[in-house]
């Protein structure tokens, strides 16, 4: 009982102090009361890290928008540091998103709220600030190389001109009769009369052995 009034005591102090808190006073004092007891406490304040922010995320990217082509429609709305693109390591195509950093966090905020949700090319934007918290260290490693797409025709004209042991020839042409010997046999089971015309080449001698006299 004694400590039960002991802490309606506590209570109506601090109610009795509250009420006869001058406006000015109480506007001024702490945000909340804590439940446990103690003095009144203020909540820290905040700033918002996406003010400062001037990284930007741009997916849904249409195929042939790439670095040259988003500089030149971005530098509209300010100066632009860097443009980054995803691409694929192996075949170089991108990945329709990437990144982009302009100069002033104000003209990236106008960026975002402008262009989130545009139409371009069927494709709409997806634009979206990016805290600086949360931009990677390694977001810009090696955005200032050229790149240089692989030539795949020359690519598949070596692979395919590339000189062939026997052993190799014979496995491409036993490939070649087995997928015809397949095609034959649905054409069959089609009900179609056709003659397949035989594939030229398919006989291939075995290398002759040239024994050398001492």
């Amino acid at each position: 009982m004694k400590a039960k009034k002991s802490m309606m005591k506590r209570v109506n102090k601090g109610s009795t102090q509250l009420t006869t808190a001058a406006p000015k006073d109480y506007e001024a004092a702490a945000d909340f009361l804590p439940l446990e007891g103690g003095p009144a406490r203020k909540l820290p304040i905040t700033e918002n890290s996406e003010n400062k922010s001037t990284v930007l995320y741009i997916g849904r990217i249409p195929h042939g928008f790439y670095e040259n082509e988003m500089e030149a429609f971005f530098k509209q709305f300010g100066e632009i540091k860097r443009i980054r693109i995803a691409r694929n390591r192996k075949t170089g195509k991108s990945k329709h998103f990437g990144f982009i950093q302009f100069a002033s966090p104000e003209v990236a905020k106008i960026v975002a709220e402008t262009m989130h949700n545009y139409l371009l090319f069927e494709h709409l934007l997806q634009v979206q600030i990016i805290p600086p918290e949360r931009v990677h260290p390694k977001l810009w490693k090696g955005v200032n190389r050229f790149y240089k797409p692989l030539d795949w025709v020359r690519i598949e004209r070596k692979r395919h001109n590339k000189e062939r042991t026997f052993e190799e020839h014979k496995k491409l042409v036993d490939g070649i009769l087995k997928r015809d010997q397949k095609r034959r046999r649905k054409i069959e089971a089609a009900g179609i009369e056709y003659e397949c015309p035989e594939i030229v080449g398919s006989d291939v001698p075995a290398p002759k052995k040239i024994k050398f006299e001492d």
